[in-house]
């Protein structure tokens, strides 16, 4: 009998992904973009964007899933707008979706995830500004590390990561917070059964420390397929899958005293899971996407959190439904949303994974942005004064010169 596998908790009569390590990958003869996927992770360091894992429809499958292949790194150019592909070598040991990535000081730090033969809880480190680009196994921790899972979410406060809930195993040894079972992920009397957290775990990456913070208030129930986001030195989390409910919640724990506060706007989006939820200025969180109760991909209209004054503001209708999507801040006051599927990934049809990257633009441009536009605009005029200009905005112009078009607004 097929293993089933589960997605934001829920249970699919389908085969597991299974592994390409094939580097060419023949299997979606992709030349200068990316492929298609839904559940990989996506980070900006500088002026890059960095893209790894996930899954994908096989091509001649009806209902085959496949995993990018563990050694295949993306990176878009922001500047540029063009895409360069990597091979990462170390010891990453297997492909992956619904693992938690976030970068700190030029490190791309991966935990957790779904792979062909269940969760783990393995974390890995891969230097972006190296120049060979070499996973490292973070060996030797100390402290009891958190439980095999996925779907969890990270903050990242005084050069620590702080992770929060998730889907996994049954934690073994005594971890702070709840776990409650899934009764439907256990299948037979060999089958360790998964389940909901809301279990915090910190990495303190100087001490190569894991622990765990005594936490008060009012805490949050346990959840996968949620979103973070880190606010100074609030820790935001929205929505997620709580046993047959997606949530419309909002919480944030301080993260220097570890009180938790519950968020009770009026007029709160629907509840969702596999969403984003993005920081996009000092005072401002962008949400963006998911799939609710009723198995409705969003989103119809593009929603922006004011952290001061704990209201959602309501933007302009968007057509780009997107669900398990990548999220990610540019320096420029940009989001970009890249990957997701844009229809009900847990129908019994073929998924529509896209490779679409989305850009938004959530707050006014800078002056310098606008100026360069314009140079762009009439380059037929000024393009032989452009030496002119000082050298990091030539070198700048001439990245965007080789601009390739992308969906957005």
């Amino acid at each position: 009998m097929a293993e089933r596998i589960d997605q934001d908790g829920e249970e699919m009569d389908r085969l597991p992904p299974e592994e390409d390590d094939n580097d060419s990958d023949d299997e979606s003869f992709e030349l200068d973009t990316p492929a298609e996927r839904s559940g990989h992770v996506a980070v900006i360091d500088r002026n890059t964007m960095y893209v790894w894992g996930g899954y994908k429809n096989a091509q001649n499958h009806r209902f085959f899933d496949l995993y990018l292949p563990r050694t295949e790194i993306w990176a878009y150019n922001i500047e540029s707008g063009v895409w360069t592909k990597h091979i990462a070598g170390g010891n990453l040991h297997t492909s992956m979706s619904g693992s938690c990535g976030v970068c700190v000081d030029g490190v791309l730090y991966l935990f957790g995830g779904h792979h062909a033969r269940g969760n783990t809880n393995r974390i890995y480190r891969l230097p972006l500004r190296a120049s060979t680009l070499i996973w490292e196994e973070m060996r030797d921790l100390k402290g009891l590390p958190p439980s095999s899972k996925d779907k969890l979410g990270c903050w990242v406060h005084r050069n620590r990561l702080i992770f929060f809930g998730g889907y996994g195993y049954t934690p073994q040894g005594p971890h702070q917070g709840s776990f409650e079972f899934d009764e439907s992920s256990s299948f037979g009397w060999d089958s360790p059964g998964r389940g909901w957290n809301n279990h915090i775990h910190i990495l303190d990456l100087e001490t190569s420390t894991w622990s765990q913070p005594i936490t008060t208030g009012s805490r949050p129930l346990p959840r996968a397929a949620h979103a973070c986001a880190t606010v100074g030195n609030r820790g935001y989390v929205f929505g997620g899958r709580y046993k047959n409910y997606r949530l419309n919640d909002l919480y944030y724990i301080d993260l220097d005293t570890w009180v938790w506060h519950e968020i009770v706007p009026q007029h709160g989006p629907v509840g969702r899971s596999w969403h984003s939820f993005t920081p996009v200025s000092a005072d401002h969180i962008f949400l963006f996407g998911g799939f609710t109760t009723e198995r409705e991909t969003l989103s119809k209209t593009r929603t922006v959190f004011c952290c001061s004054e704990s209201v959602y503001l309501q933007h302009d209708v968007c057509v780009c439904f997107r669900l398990w999507h990548t999220a990610c801040s540019g320096p420029d006051g940009e989001v970009f949303v890249f990957g997701g599927c844009a229809n009900n990934l847990l129908a019994q049809q073929r998924a529509a994974h896209s490779n679409e990257l989305l850009i938004f633009n959530v707050q006014p441009k800078s002056l310098v942005r606008f100026c360069m536009e314009a140079v762009l605009q009439h380059r037929e005029r000024l393009s032989q004064y452009w030496d002119c200009l000082p050298k990091h905005l030539f070198h700048s112009l001439k990245l965007r010169m080789t601009h390739v078009n992308t969906l957005g607004s």
